[in-house]
């Protein structure tokens, strides 16, 4: 069965209550079973807590009576989107994307991160609830814009793929319904990861991608936009592993992260009509409208690409240029202290 397919499937049981769809053949469970706990035991043990990233970014930029008040950015998601493995707030993806949101509007950003280490899709709802509730439940403005990270964990705990993109898409929702944009980077490919070997390698890839393809069909729908986090952006991981993976050889390193962030970059201001291209197509990138699950299914096997809704059942499959900001370099220095953007260290 195509990817396309099966995610279409899977996206069509989440939205009218299917059962749970399975990806791995029964006949591979025994041996997938072993090898992912395995890999469970070497990857994301001894590392701190995530620093916490909230805070005002970009303040230079307020101030004036002529300027606009701060764009709010709400972060949610599971150990990619707090930033673990990494020692310094500002080499969070969180961070790193409301110091390059800021530059680009030239508005302060004032950013809130309720990500959560190991979270699942079904804690999405409690991550919601926090942005748009308060932690005292008196309610609170809603964000502008809202990225979500999530789905590597559903894959190695085995949620359902249907209940995965139900529990995505009932978040995507409520967001969209208090008036946030959304950019959601879809599960990572988890056969990139090292302490994983064959042939739990292949399957994880497999079905991180089929996952990958349903969340964007879902979350498409109700209008939000996807990238896809792929093998978290492919050749220069696999170039450089050592740079780009943590001590955990799991979660990113900070350069690892800054360079994920710039992948979503380009979609989170596009989002919110600040980004200089337009949602045009430049077929010299090799841009297309597609049927939405056909970009989908294009789009995971393609790490930094943007899916983004047109009419009807159809999508903008779109490559746009990640641009450094002036001044600016990704590693891991730099990362801690941003040029030109003020916010929590």
């Amino acid at each position: 069965m195509s990817r396309a397919r099966t995610a279409r499937r899977i996206a069509a049981g989440a939205a009218y209550g299917g059962g749970g769809l399975g990806l791995v053949g029964v006949a591979a469970v025994g041996l997938v079973l072993a090898e992912m706990q395995f890999a469970k035991r070497t990857v994301g043990t001894g590392l701190p807590d995530p620093p916490r990233a909230d805070g005002l970014y970009g303040s230079e930029f307020g101030g004036s009576e002529q300027r606009p008040g701060p764009l709010r950015l709400g972060m949610l998601g599971d150990s990619t989107a707090a930033g673990l493995g990494v020692r310094r707030a500002r080499q969070t993806p969180a961070a790193l994307l409301a110091s390059g949101l800021a530059a680009v509007a030239e508005r302060p950003v004032e950013l809130r991160n309720v990500a959560l280490s190991g979270a699942m899709s079904d804690d999405l709802e409690r991550q919601v609830g926090l942005l748009l509730d308060g932690p005292a439940g008196e309610g609170a403005p809603a964000p502008d814009v809202c990225v979500i990270m999530i789905g590597a964990n559903d894959v190695t705990r085995r949620m359902p793929p249907t209940q995965s993109v139900r529990c995505l898409t009932a978040a995507v929702r409520r967001l969209r319904l208090a008036g946030a944009e959304v950019v959601v980077g879809t599960c990572p490919d988890l056969g990139t990861i090292e302490p994983v070997y064959q042939p739990l390698r292949w399957v994880a890839r497999r079905v991180s991608r089929q996952l990958a393809a349903a969340q964007t069909i879902g979350v498409v729908a109700l209008g939000a936009r996807t990238v896809s986090m792929g093998d978290l952006l492919g050749p220069e991981f696999a170039a450089n592993p050592r740079e780009m993976f943590g001590p955990d050889s799991y979660h990113p390193s900070a350069e690892g992260y800054a360079t994920a962030a710039m992948a979503v970059l380009p979609t989170l201001c596009a989002a919110l009509g600040v980004w200089p291209e337009s949602d045009r197509l430049d077929v010299s990138r090799d841009e297309d409208m597609l049927p939405v699950a056909k970009a989908a299914s294009a789009a995971a096997g393609q790490a930094g690409t943007e899916v983004t809704p047109a009419r009807g059942p159809w999508a903008l499959l779109k490559h746009r240029r990640r641009r450094r900001l002036p001044g600016e370099d990704l590693s891991e220095s730099a990362a801690a202290s941003p040029t030109g953007v003020s916010g929590p260290s």
